[in-house]
């Protein structure tokens, strides 16, 4: 994080000051445009990327706060038994053309942020293939649906990301179905919660790790020779990264590790015209959290230490990875874009 507004010289990476600057242009830029067509405009004559009118303003009081009720759900769980139901903005996001004619894989695409994501993107104009467990299949009819109803393509490919050899098939898979691929957005994830090092067995570490990283490189080396100037990879950390939690040791070490990557490859990849970039939400109301991402305890009052008071629903981050994959950001690279209701950011 910049600890001074000194203007970087030309050549230097672009500072966080800039960073945001970029996004706040991106983010002016969506809600000043007017839908243009029936799939970017339902529900109404709201602006693109936003909900009804009147409903923004009323955000915090309209999203649900702890304490939540007790519940769980046996790995990798499903958006549509949770209660309260996560807010993905399948009735309020609003396209506005901005990712016209793009081709993006989300893994991860059939709930939480991916799926806010997958929404967000088949609105702006976007073909996408999404990548799940068989376990998701009710949860990803849903969103293959949800990008029909948009107009665009969908592509469903099911599998686990911890083999390498499904990595190359699910990027190949996506690349002939689509015809091409413009955005990679890496976002699945594993989260399990462990009070103490010693309960941590080195097959949870390792499924994390496969999960969240391993994945990452396999499904980001398959793609990149498919992906040409213009293209770009969002990378889903978290919070984590910055302001670990001690019961989650694992998932707070992969997160910093795909914050490095990001910052790595953006470096290697920028002369090529791709941008690498990464998202670091803080607490967000997602199935990850119901199947063992926390104990039942840590559940009920989720999110609760925010300075908002409340986790953060998928749908509140949905604008931000339309923004990092449009055109607006072409000078935006390596940096780590928090979504975090105010605590922990990058």
């Amino acid at each position: 994080m910049d600890s001074n507004n000194e203007k970087p010289a030309d050549g230097a990476q672009p500072s966080r000051r800039r960073f945001v600057s970029t996004v706040a242009t991106g983010l002016a830029a969506s809600a000043a445009a007017v839908a243009t067509s029936p799939a970017m405009a339902q529900n109404g004559d709201a602006a693109p990327g936003q909900p009804p009118a009147g409903r923004a303003k009323d955000a915090a009081a309209r999203y649900p706060r702890p304490p939540f009720a007790v519940q769980s759900q046996p790995w990798p769980a499903l958006a549509s038994k949770m209660n309260p139901r996560p807010d993905h903005g399948e009735t309020t996001y609003r396209g506005s053309g901005r990712l016209a004619g793009r081709k993006a894989l989300v893994t991860g695409g059939d709930s939480g942020i991916g799926r806010a994501a997958v929404i967000a993107f088949a609105r702006e104009g976007a073909d996408v293939a999404i990548n799940y467990l068989p376990a998701e299949e009710a949860d990803a009819r849903e969103v293959v649906k949800l990008i029909q109803d948009a107009g665009r393509k969908a592509v469903a490919i099911p599998g686990d990301i911890r083999d390498e050899a499904f990595c190359r098939k699910l990027v190949a898979e996506a690349v002939r179905q689509l015809g091409g691929l413009d955005i990679l957005v890496n976002n699945a994830a594993r989260q399990q919660s462990h009070d103490f090092i010693l309960e941590l067995t080195t097959e949870q570490f390792d499924w994390t790790f496969k999960t969240n990283v391993y994945a990452m490189f396999w499904i980001t080396k398959a793609a990149i020779p498919h992906l040409k100037q213009g293209s770009c990879i969002i990378n889903t950390a978290s919070v984590q990264a910055y302001s670990p939690s001690e019961n989650l040791l694992d998932y707070a070490s992969t997160k910093s590790a795909q914050v490095a990557f990001t910052k790595s490859l953006a470096k290697q990849l920028g002369k090529k015209g791709i941008r690498v970039n990464a998202i670091a939400p803080g607490p967000i109301w997602t199935p990850l959290q119901v199947c063992g991402g926390q104990t039942p305890e840590n559940l009920k009052k989720f999110g609760e230490e925010s300075p908002m008071g409340r986790p953060g629903q998928p749908a509140e981050l949905a604008l931000a990875f339309v923004t990092l994959a449009a055109d607006e950001s072409s000078y935006t690279t390596g940096q780590v874009y928090g979504v975090a209701g105010g605590a922990g950011n990058p």
